[in-house]
């Protein structure tokens, strides 16, 4: 794999907007959520939390793509909560033929809301609105080959995405397809909802992945996606030959304690090399939060950030990162060595 894959994937890096001073981008940020009508459809309805619906303990996430994209409101998205379990999603089919016609992705996804009433901190165990709408957005680019899509449809067949506070998994599934290799993280609690997504929506997941494997095996749905626990209080040790490469790191809408924020930081640091982009998704709710995140990490004066105008409503923020050239990069987590890292040094629950 190309060393310089992950600054491939957004070929557009330095036409976004440059964030260096944390106060002024929070102004901006937040000036804007409270002006004007909004261009997001879903804007103006009360959001509460973030959750889609806590209180299911199955979903059925249903995406529809249709050509060609609405470009006045690319963030529209249709989903059909259900606690009645369906057939086995994470499945496309077309409908319709020509212009206008739509395809349809689903996703099913078990929730543990018990978990997230009784365990504290916990916030991964039921699904979020923030990956819905990236994931529609970027299937939606996907699907009809937009010319101005974030992410370039051919070099992410080969990428290695990994992703940050995976939570129940969906990204994982709907994006895991349009992908190289996809690594889904999180503390252990978490792994096991994520495992039983995979499992719900890609037949016959885990795959045997060891060399003898035979091509067919390699080649199934979900066969490239892979989970594997990282903590970012507890971070495995640093390598400057960290494989396989990361090219690009998901963290979407997964900050929500302060005292995280300085780990979460590191942790970015630490999983990302001079050719990985970093994919920044929150959803504005407390200003300082977002004020003492992006203080940390313009801080470490390693990263150029930049947001990303337009690709999602105006209650969301979305920043790209990708680290100096001229700083070295800094060592990296060596991903292949994490399950290693964590049955041999981490008492496991």
């Amino acid at each position: 794999m190309s060393m310089s894959l992950g600054s491939q994937l957004i070929s557009c890096f330095a036409q976004f907007e440059l964030v260096a001073d944390p106060d002024e981008e929070v102004y901006l940020l937040y000036t804007n959520l409270l002006s004007g009508p909004s261009e997001d459809s879903q804007t103006s309805t009360f959001h509460g939390l973030g959750h889609v619906d806590s209180r299911s303990d199955m979903l059925n996430i249903t995406f529809e793509l249709t050509t060609p994209i609405l470009q006045s409101d690319p963030g529209v998205m249709k989903f059909k909560s259900r606690s009645k379990a369906r057939s086995k999603a994470s499945r496309a089919e077309g409908k319709g033929a020509g212009m206008g016609a739509a395809r349809v992705v689903e996703a099913q996804l078990v929730q543990d809301k018990t978990a997230l009433r009784s365990r504290k901190g916990d916030t991964g165990s039921v699904l979020w609105q923030a990956s819905v709408d990236l994931a529609q957005v970027l299937l939606q680019q996907d699907h009809t080959h937009a010319t101005d899509a974030l992410l370039n449809k051919e070099v992410l067949t080969s990428a290695h995405v990994l992703e940050l506070g995976a939570g129940t998994g969906l990204l994982s599934v709907v994006l895991g397809p349009l992908v190289g290799r996809y690594t889904a993280t999180d503390i252990v609690p978490i792994l096991p909802l994520i495992r039983k997504n995979l499992a719900l929506n890609f037949d016959g997941w885990p795959f045997p992945s060891s060399p003898s494997s035979p091509p067919s095996e390699l080649l199934k749905p979900g066969a490239n996606v892979h989970v594997e626990e990282l903590d970012w209080l507890a971070p495995p040790p640093a390598s400057h030959t960290a494989s396989p490469l990361v090219d690009l790191v998901l963290a979407v809408d997964c900050i929500y304690n302060p005292s995280l924020l300085p780990a979460f930081v590191s942790t970015l640091d630490r999983v990302s090399n001079v050719s990985t982009v970093v994919l920044v998704v929150m959803e504005l709710r407390q200003e300082e939060l977002v004020r003492e995140f992006l203080a940390l990490w313009i801080a470490t004066e390693r990263w150029e950030i930049r947001r990303v105008n337009g690709l999602l409503g105006k209650r969301y923020v979305v920043w790209v990162g990708q680290k100096d050239p001229g700083t070295g990069g800094g060592p990296n987590i060596d991903v292949s060595m994490l399950s290693l890292w964590y049955s041999d040094s981490v008492p496991q629950s």
